[in-house]
C-alpha cells in the first residue's frame, strides 16, 4: 500500500495566486500566529500544532509547534488534503487510512498518528492551508475538539485578511 497525495484542487491556479497575494509565504515567525499555535497545543494536548499553507509544491508552516522543519513538500502534506477537500479533515489513526499509512511523516519522523484541521479560507473562498493539530498517538479528537479548532481557524482567517 502506498500513501495518497492530495488530488490538486481545479482551481488551484486562483488559489495559489490568493495565497500569494496574502504575502505570508516565507515570512519570519510573527507572535500573533504563534499564540494561537500554542494555544491549539495546549488546549487539544497535543505534541505537534500548525498553522499551513499549501503552495505549489510544499506545505509551508507559517507557524508551528513541536515540529522541526519549516516545509514539507506537498505530496506529503496531510493538509493537502484538506485542502482539496475544503472541510475539515480528522484521522484518527493514520496507520488505518490508506491515503496517510504509508506515508514518510506517518513511517517516520514525526510519526504522526492522530491529524485534525479546520481550513483556512479567505474571503473570496479559497482554502489558503489549513490549522492543524497533530498527535504521536492513535486519537479521535472529541466534536467539542474540532469546534475549538474551527474557531481558532476563523481568528486567523481574520489575520490572514488585515
Amino acid at each position: 500500500m502506498c500513501f495518497q497525495p492530495a488530488p490538486i484542487p481545479t482551481n488551484d491556479a486562483e488559489r495559489l495566486a490568493a495565497l500569494r497575494r496574502t504575502g505570508l509565504l516565507d515570512t519570519p515567525p510573527a507572535q500573533a500566529f504563534d499564540r494561537i499555535t500554542a494555544s491549539v497545543a495546549e488546549q487539544l494536548r497535543v505534541p505537534m500544532a500548525a498553522v499551513s499553507l499549501v503552495d505549489q509544491d510544499r506545505q509551508w508552516f507559517l507557524s508551528r509547534v513541536g515540529l522541526q522543519p519549516r516545509q514539507t513538500p506537498r505530496e506529503v502534506a496531510f493538509c493537502a488534503h484538506a485542502v482539496a477537500e475544503r472541510r475539515m479533515l480528522h484521522v484518527p489513526d493514520t496507520r488505518q487510512d490508506p491515503r496517510f499509512a504509508t506515508n514518510p511523516l506517518v513511517t517516520g519522523t514525526p510519526y504522526i498518528r492522530s491529524y485534525v484541521s479546520a481550513p483556512l479560507i479567505d474571503a473570496a473562498g479559497h482554502v489558503l492551508g489549513t490549522l492543524c493539530a497533530l498527535d504521536r498517538q492513535p486519537r479521535r479528537f472529541s466534536t467539542q475538539e474540532q469546534h475549538l479548532l474551527q474557531r481558532y481557524a476563523k481568528a486567523l482567517q481574520q489575520l490572514i485578511a488585515a
